[in-house]
């Protein structure tokens, strides 16, 4: 079975320039992003690489719209987002941004079966109608939970649920995915699976944003950003 995808009208290109960005630890300021800066355009399937601790789900939730800089700019589609208000950032991200966790049920509501999760991203999307319900259910039966529709989180493995969250990320066709280690989590078969869906998007014009520790995932990108201590280390 393939999966079915439509090619994308509205690309996005996503550019953090000269970001630092800082969090309060026990024992004193973390510098997570230490001046980085950063391109991701449409049709491209990025991979942001590095240790432990080196700022790649730091750099994801910048680029996402999750979390401010303290400096350097962000821009969204040629537009400075940098000091956009909550509300509107939360606007963009509904509209246009599929973001999944690194921890499965943190992408998750637990009164939601998997069916509905995937109708309301495309709804949150501004797609509505049977088409897109009818792309819920393929997308679903691609990653392999046809017989898990009707099912809610808890009733999921945790590698169900990171596939289920791929499925809600990508629901109503988002300009920009980003996924924070999407394969972490899934056995062999499942993480192919989720590669070949994050490769196909980006083939019909997607921006497609994943950090991984994957060799697999790795060399599977059109381009590796290398990030350690916060700093980029090359392209």
């Amino acid at each position: 079975m393939t999966l079915d995808l439509p090619v994308l009208e509205e690309p996005a290109t996503v550019e953090l320039t000269d970001v630092v960005r800082t969090y309060s630890g026990a024992t004193g300021g973390v510098r997570a992003l230490d001046g980085v800066s950063a391109r991701f355009e449409a049709g491209v399937f990025t991979v942001v690489a590095g240790p432990s601790g080196s700022g790649k789900s730091t750099l994801l939730r910048v680029a996402a719209l999750l979390d401010k800089p303290q400096e350097g700019l962000v821009g969204f589609n040629g537009r400075d987002v940098t000091r956009t208000s909550a509300r509107r950032r939360r606007a963009l991200r509904r509209r246009h941004i599929g973001y999944m966790f690194q921890q499965p049920a943190d992408n998750l509501l637990d009164y939601l079966d998997a069916r509905e999760h995937v109708r309301l991203g495309g709804r949150l999307r501004a797609k509505t109608g049977g088409d897109v319900n009818a792309g819920a259910v393929d997308t679903l039966q691609f990653l392999g939970l046809a017989d898990r529709l009707t099912h809610r989180p808890v009733q999921l493995s945790g590698g169900e649920q990171q596939r289920l969250a791929f499925a809600f990320a990508v629901a109503g066709g988002p300009q920009l995915l980003v996924a924070d280690e999407p394969t972490a989590a899934l056995d062999h078969a499942a993480g192919a699976r989720v590669l070949e869906a994050l490769v196909a998007l980006a083939r019909r014009g997607l921006t497609v944003v994943a950090s991984s520790h994957d060799p697999v995932v790795i060399e599977a990108a059109d381009r590796v950003v290398r990030i350690t201590h916060g700093r980029v280390e090359g392209v």
